[in-house]
């Protein structure tokens, strides 16, 4: 079996990390798991390189990488902050046409009751 192979078989978050060697906390995974195998799968969709290695040794390294990456983004942020998925995209978007700077109050015409 190849390494692409032994890939098609796993389906968590854990079976990637540890199929892959990655040291773990699974408070971390816990919450963050489908954020994690999201960013992993776009550091390898980003992988210009990736589509050329032959070599399983040297593709199973190339995809520790990146999972070790995606992983600690989440280790030292959170899933809101990272903005994984569209839905946090579409809300960040959101509260930034929501912001309304002081200036602009301060120089609001005010109303008379």
């Amino acid at each position: 079996m190849s390494f692409k192979d032994d890939l098609d078989d796993l389906e968590t978050a854990e079976d990637f990390l540890r199929f892959l060697e990655v040291p773990y906390e699974q408070r971390v995974v816990h919450v963050n798991r489908l954020h994690i195998l999201q960013r992993f799968h776009d550091y390898l969709n980003a992988d210009e390189g990736i589509d050329r290695i032959d070599d399983d040794e040297a593709l199973a390294d190339r995809y520790r990488l990146h999972l070790t990456r995606a992983y600690h983004d989440f280790v030292v942020s959170n899933a809101i902050a990272e903005k994984t998925f569209k839905v946090h995209k579409d809300e960040a978007a959101k509260a930034a046409n929501r912001f309304v700077p002081l200036d602009q109050l301060l120089n609001a015409p005010r109303f008379v009751g």
